[in-house]
């Protein structure tokens, strides 16, 4: 009597598709000229920074805190690194319009999957990529300044200012994710998202004092490194990032999937 061959049943992982794409890009970010660029320019700018400080600091009797001349480095870096994260975030979807067609359609991957795919990647290259050049720029503020009588550094203060710079950039690439899927086109998404983003910095600087702002954050992170910071206004910051990238992850989400590709 012939037996019937088994069934081999496949099962098939339904995050298979968003991993794929989530490797893809965060290989394809770290790899590409504007991350490179961002990364060398940083390096540099904080490298060189911290020469010429130690040098006025060692040599001419500069009397400055070194929590101080971190702050002012860390504020470079985030200003510096502005310009670069935006064409990161919103080149994100926006880059791929004339290949979005054949990426969505043709591999087997949802809308939703396909955004939050690239939305996770470029804020981990982003993210991840500051956190570790901060933590570098603490250690070495830290051994440079270390036989220094005024340092004031603090662990704790120099993680609170990481993680609150990296929360504040994890926000900004959300929402440059999201513009860059509901525009047409990377130059109209960064436009767009430079001018939303200068709207809303200039916004907050006429908030009363008791508010943040990223001006009013910046300046007090000389302060935030020293050890001198209340959690409870970063966690508030930290709470309020995530609020609107989770935000913009919704807005994308929707919109994206409403969108012909």
């Amino acid at each position: 009597m012939d037996q019937s061959p088994p069934v081999v049943t496949v099962r098939f992982n339904k995050f298979l598709p968003y991993w794929a794409v989530f490797r893809t890009d965060l290989r394809q970010t770290v790899r590409g000229w504007v991350y490179r660029l961002w990364v060398l320019m940083a390096a540099a700018a904080a490298g060189g920074f911290l020469v010429y400080r130690v040098g006025l600091h060692r040599e001419a009797g500069l009397v400055q805190s070194a929590a101080a001349q971190c702050g002012d480095l860390l504020r470079l870096l985030v200003v510096g690194s502005m310009a670069l994260v935006v064409v990161l975030a919103v080149s994100a979807v926006g880059g791929e319009r004339g290949t979005l067609a054949d990426s969505v359609l043709s591999r087997g991957i949802s809308r939703h999957q396909y955004f939050l795919a690239k939305l996770h990647a470029r804020l981990a290259a982003v993210v991840l990529t500051f956190g570790g050049l901060g933590v570098m720029v603490l250690a070495a503020s830290y051994f440079l300044f270390k036989a220094d009588a005024d340092t004031d550094l603090s662990v704790a203060g120099g993680l609170a200012a990481v993680v609150g710079v990296c929360a504040v950039l994890a926000a900004v690439v959300s929402w440059g994710v999201t513009v860059g899927a509901l525009t047409n086109g990377t130059v109209l998404g960064i436009t767009v998202f430079w001018l939303v983003l200068y709207g809303a910095g200039f916004l907050l600087t006429l908030v009363p004092e008791s508010y943040p702002s990223p001006d009013r954050e910046l300046a007090r992170l000389k302060f935030v490194l020293a050890g001198q910071y209340n959690p409870g206004v970063l966690a508030d910051i930290v709470l309020g990032s995530l609020g609107l990238s989770g935000l913009a992850a919704a807005v994308g989400l929707v919109g994206f999937a409403r969108r012909d590709v």
